[in-house]
């Protein structure tokens, strides 16, 4: 059995900041890919930033230059480091690994919610 447990969302204003995190546990022999995703009320579900296990990274147009998806290999996990928050940047957060353990599946977490307000 895989899980995904994430954690860091909160309640920021405009102009702050917030790191996500998610880790994987269970029995894995390799993570092809992660990402993270957001969906908004009334929007679907959206990719946010994603890294493969080659380091490739990709970013949305809206976050690019202030959102960085990094790798957290001591916790098979990821982070998402946000600065700059904007209004529109408030949703539901979610992560998603590509796991090989005894075959490859996607996984997500549960979802932490991002507010940006003033």
């Amino acid at each position: 059995q895989v899980q995904l447990v994430e954690s860091g969302g909160g309640l920021v204003q405009p102009g702050g900041s917030l790191r996500l995190s998610c880790a994987a546990s269970g029995s894995i022999f390799s993570i092809n890919a992660m990402g993270w995703y957001r969906q908004a009320p009334g929007e679907e579900r959206a990719l946010v930033a994603s890294i493969t296990s080659g380091g490739t990274t990709y970013y949305a147009d809206s976050v690019k230059g202030r959102f960085t998806i990094s790798r957290d290999n001591a916790k098979n996990g990821m982070f998402l480091q946000m600065n700059s928050l904007k209004p529109e940047d408030t949703a539901v957060y979610y992560c998603r690994m590509v796991i090989l353990s005894m075959r490859v599946r996607e996984y997500w977490g549960q979802g932490t919610q991002v507010t940006v307000s003033s």
